[in-house]
């Protein structure tokens, strides 16, 4: 495109408004206004120049403003959704198949819908990650489309100016002065004194003050930026880790999304405070829940595997270190920490029952189940022996003839058994619950009989990496300066000129906070004789008042 040369003699980009030496409108629409646009002191940007090729399009469309509000709107509403219902990392379930069917159990078919459509894991999803990347995409290009011009555009900003960008801004006066050269000289001393960055050409001067709080918003976009990029980290694997693991006495585990690290559980300790503790301390509040907990600390041991150690099979492990987690004391390892979090106590640990003949209650041999590893078969004395054909740790009934079991966790224990005897070499059915047993295919002669339980303490631990917070907390510390940056602070300049024909032109800009320039060209005309100003807007905004009377 052909580039817009001034009257001046200075060429200037495509797409400007004032020009960038003297400050004369260079478009008709700029003519016709009585107060200049300053916000980008009318310099060419970009997405308001160009719309030819497929870049140019793809540029324009993320730098609008209207653009990126669409996209927060859409992040808004996307995030409100996924608070509907428990998204996965709450459901207690460990695969696919079982969080499916938690949804559908509990939430109904609303709940397979929320699943399918994945909102069940929005905040990973692909999707969501996207409106994330598209509203980082538009602040980086919304800010170089206007921060880049507009610090050319006051690099380059001259001392003298065309009496038409004078005329235009919104303080100007203008009239004729005692003494004029020595009014301007006056007035530079005082505005050096008064902190402004004073450039003097001839018998013109230019006082600039806090011009950095122009870059307050592109601060913050920078802010905004980097958080983005840190919450976008979290998706990439290694970066951040949320995970859960529920440790029982005396069981070693793999401690998820780790680099070979096994966990031992050695002891969990519950304590609870005493009557005369409690009453000192809560009162009241003990008649109410019955005991108050004192600490509950899980001690556990920490080992390393090798290199190719797989999840699940603690062999050859090296030993780290032994520590005492408790609620706010993490075990801490490899820039992970492991929280306590939860616990179970008198979990079901083992069931131990005996073959015994329903007439004569004669037993034909013992046999303990580990209920978080039943075996598939049981071998007792004299040829007996019973096969586990299903399990249902927390068994809640029937749905048309079919058990159903809740969850994984061994709190209502039920066996679909089939008991093999020399009589009985095809074996006979039995579904054996806790306080009952069901003879679903006829009568037996042989049953299982109930006869001890062992139970054992459960810790809920919570597994937590996460190496984006230096990422946010930078990205918020920028955010927070450039607030502090376009809040508190203005950008003011004046311009004093003596013009060929003897009189002598005040103008003066602020971004902000219009008082403090007038006050400060008020402190200015005390030591020097300048013309008296006017506040451009206030006047148009007394007539329109005027002609509405």
């Amino acid at each position: 495109m052909d580039k817009i040369v001034c009257t001046c003699g200075h060429v200037n980009p495509v797409g400007t408004e004032l020009c960038e030496s003297c400050g004369r409108p260079l478009n008709q629409e700029t003519k016709d206004k009585k107060l200049v646009d300053m916000r980008y002191e009318g310099s060419a940007r970009r997405s308001q120049t160009y719309n030819k090729t497929i870049i140019d399009k793809i540029w324009n469309f993320f730098s609008s403003v209207k653009v990126g509000m669409w996209i927060i709107v859409a992040i808004l509403i996307a995030a409100a959704i996924g608070t509907i219902l428990p998204q996965v990392f709450y459901v207690p379930a460990v695969n696919e198949e079982e969080i499916a069917a938690y949804y559908e159990r509990i939430y109904g078919t609303f709940g397979t819908i929320y699943y399918e459509l994945g909102l069940s894991d929005l905040y990973s999803s692909w999707w969501f990650q996207g409106l994330v990347g598209m509203l980082g995409i538009s602040l980086v290009i919304a800010s170089l489309d206007r921060v880049i011009p507009l610090y050319k555009s006051l690099k380059k900003q001259k001392t003298k100016r065309h009496i038409s960008f004078l005329t235009r801004q919104r303080v100007y006066g203008t009239g004729e002065v005692d003494s004029p050269i020595k009014s301007i000289e006056q007035a530079e001393e005082k505005l050096k004194k008064m902190r402004y960055k004073v450039k003097r050409d001839g018998n013109a001067i230019l006082a600039e003050k806090g011009r950095f709080s122009r870059w307050g918003p592109y601060v913050n976009h920078l802010g905004l930026i980097l958080f983005l990029f840190g919450v976008m980290l979290r998706a990439l694997p290694g970066f951040y880790v949320d995970e859960t693991m529920w440790l029982r006495e005396g069981e070693t585990l793999y401690i998820p999304k780790t680099d070979g690290y096994f966990l031992e559980s050695k002891e969990f300790i519950y304590e609870t405070y005493t009557k005369e503790e409690s009453e000192e301390v809560y009162g009241a509040a003990l008649d109410r829940v019955g005991s108050i907990a004192k600490n509950y600390q899980s001690d556990v041991a920490l080992y390393k595997g090798p290199e190719d150690a797989v999840a699940g099979q603690p062999e050859d492990l090296a030993f780290v270190k032994e520590e005492s987690i408790q609620v706010n004391k993490p075990l801490k390892f490899d820039h992970f920490s492991v929280f306590q979090m939860d616990f179970r106590l008198d979990e079901l640990k083992s069931m131990t029952f005996q073959l015994q003949d329903k007439a004569t209650a004669d037993s034909f041999g013992e046999f303990t189940i580990d209920l978080a590893n039943p075996q598939t078969e049981y071998k007792l004395q004299n040829g007996y022996k019973v096969e586990i054909l299903d399990y249902y740790a927390d068994f809640t009934g029937f749905e048309e003839g079919v058990p159903q079991s809740k969850s994984p966790i061994p709190n209502n224990p039920a066996f679909l058994v089939k008991m093999y005897s020399p009589e009985y070499p095809k074996g006979e059915t039995s579904f054996v619950m806790i306080k009952e047993t069901l003879e679903p295919l006829g009568e037996n002669k042989h049953k299982i009989a109930f006869q001890s339980v062992e139970t054992r303490d459960v810790s809920g631990l919570t597994i937590r990496k996460d190496l984006t917070l230096p990422i946010l907390a930078l990205g918020g510390l920028i955010f927070m300066i450039g607030v502090a940056q376009g809040s508190y602070w203005n950008h003011r300049r004046i311009w004093i000129q003596l013009l060929e024909n003897g009189q002598v032109v005040v103008a003066a800009h602020t971004n902000k906070n219009w008082l403090s320039v007038k006050k400060d060209l008020d402190e200015v005309s005390k030591v020097s004789n300048l013309p008296q100003y006017e506040d451009q807007q206030d006047i148009d905004s007394q007539e329109e008042k005027e002609e509405g009377v």
